[in-house]
């Protein structure tokens, strides 16, 4: 419950001190660069090491993946047919298509599921979420910017990204069947606690909504496709076609329900993929989302 308040209090404290005129108007960039060279990585080096591979984690695993690239599919053909702009395409795929696996979902399915449902949620988010967005993510921010886009620039993009060289650590580390020494562990844990206040003032600081909004369309469709379509998808493939049942399933389909990734509307945001709309996506995606998880938690239980 404690990991809900700081998240409200976070965004709130962001919004309030936009009223700050000693807060620089641009504050929000260092803390979006906070957020993805030191946070990132230290939550890469301090999980992955320690992540457990084992067949049954397969649902749980493809979770993040299948909603991703379908999000990728969905906005991209619509977008193209549309005519709407490549940073507007790129933003609704990456604060639509990444859910919020770990500061939202974590306390949430420890609630509903205890410390086994936790477990499986890790692996949603670590080899799942986590790593969609240090590769998908990046090629996605790099290819709807404005950005060179070619391929060998695409891939010194990916491969300097401090997220992903820290979660190719991490992969070799745990193949390896090391960890660091108690010290180091320590010292990422506590700077991986740093994502979720720093990132949410971020957001904060650029959230505005205002009634005549132009997003309000787009916001509405993004957090459709998030909340309802996606889950829907999910419990349709493991449910219904494939016949998967269990923990690991329910936490699948829960987390793909959660609200939009955090780091990903920073991500969005450092790329100028429509930062106002990748913070409301936050910022109204959050609160509505407990609405719409009840509903699939009842889904979940009754069918």
């Amino acid at each position: 419950m404690d990991n809900i308040i700081l998240i409200f209090v976070c965004l709130f404290a962001g919004i309030a001190l936009q009223r700050v005129k000693a807060v620089p108007a641009n504050a929000h960039i260092g803390l979006n660069q906070f957020v993805i060279n030191i946070s990132l990585p230290a939550l890469a080096l301090y999980y992955i090491p320690k992540i457990e591979v084992s067949t049954k984690l397969l649902y749980p695993l493809a979770s993040g993946w299948i909603g991703f690239l379908l999000a990728w599919l969905f906005f991209g053909v619509l977008g193209k047919c549309l005519g709407w702009p490549k940073k507007l395409i790129g933003c609704l795929i990456l604060t639509g298509g990444l859910s919020n696996t770990s500061f939202v979902g974590f306390p949430i399915i420890e609630a509903l599921y205890g410390k086994k449902g936790l477990e499986t949620a890790i692996i949603v988010d670590q080899p799942g979420t986590f790593v969609v967005i240090a590769t998908l993510g990046i090629i996605v921010a790099v290819a709807y910017s404005n950005e060179a886009t070619g391929i060998s620039s695409l891939f010194r993009k990916i491969l300097i990204f401090p997220p992903f060289v820290a979660f190719f650590v991490g992969v070799i580390m745990n193949s390896c069947g090391y960890d660091f020494i108690d010290m180091l562990q320590s010292v990422f844990q506590k700077l991986s606690f740093t994502v979720t206040p720093v990132a949410l003032v971020a957001v904060g600081l650029q959230l505005k909504i205002q009634r005549r909004n132009k997003h309000w369309g787009f916001l509405s469709l993004g957090l459709f496709y998030k909340l309802i379509l996606m889950p829907a998808v999910l419990f349709l493939l493991y449910r219904v076609i494939l016949g998967g049942q269990g923990m690991e399933v329910d936490v699948s389909v829960m987390e793909a329900a959660m609200a939009p990734m955090i780091s990903a509307a920073i991500l969005a945001s450092s790329y100028k993929l429509k930062p106002r709309l990748a913070g409301m996506m936050i910022g109204v995606g959050i609160p509505l989302s407990f609405i719409t998880l009840a509903l699939w938690y009842y889904i979940l239980n009754t069918f």
